[in-house]
């Protein structure tokens, strides 16, 4: 069994390829950001609203040498200013930068306003990965939405996954979003 991070890169990892384009929706540290550039030379853009993720990355990752992604500082709502074309893959790891302002999290407004963006530039073959925080109380607010959010989803255009520690005390949990292929 995988924990809930490792299983979110190995449904991204099916999902990668050569080319493609891909975001990390939620930059953080760089770590989601590193391991997309690590495994496609693909477009590959990260979008964070503090200098301090900004700052972070760019060290990480001149640090492993990947020069292939766009670091973008700005909220993940505003993802069709930047990318119009159709997205292989995104993942969203919510909450607070780790180490960071505690104060300053993903807000429920703009996370949905970004997932339903990255819903209508899904490529027929792309998913999305939502990492969920319920452990603070904006977490929750936020972790209680977007799983809302997901569950009105039409069951006949896409496939949702949520995968939940069950036993734990409010664990972090995932919810993947794929479009289901229609027979034809």
């Amino acid at each position: 069994m995988q924990l809930i991070l490792d299983f979110a890169k190995t449904l991204l990892l099916s999902h990668l390829k050569e080319d493609g384009i891909y975001v990390d929706f939620t930059m953080g540290n760089g770590f989601d950001t590193l391991f997309l550039a690590e495994h496609t030379n693909g477009d590959i853009y990260a979008f964070d609203i503090q200098q301090t993720a900004i700052e972070n990355t760019t060290k990480l990752l001149k640090q492993h040498q990947i020069n292939h992604v766009n670091l973008i500082l700005d909220s993940h709502s505003n993802l069709k200013q930047y990318l119009q074309q159709p997205i292989d893959a995104g993942i969203f790891n919510l909450g607070y930068l780790p180490n960071g302002d505690k104060s300053i999290t993903t807000r429920t407004e703009t996370t949905l306003t970004a997932v339903q963006s990255a819903l209508e530039l899904l490529s027929d073959t792309g998913i999305l990965v939502i990492v969920l925080y319920p452990g603070h109380m904006q977490g929750k607010t936020e972790s209680l939405q977007v799983e809302d959010f997901c569950k009105k989803l039409n069951a006949s255009a896409y496939h949702v996954l949520k995968y939940d520690f069950i036993n734990q005390n409010h664990p972090p949990y995932l919810i993947a979003i794929k479009k289901r292929h229609l027979k034809k």
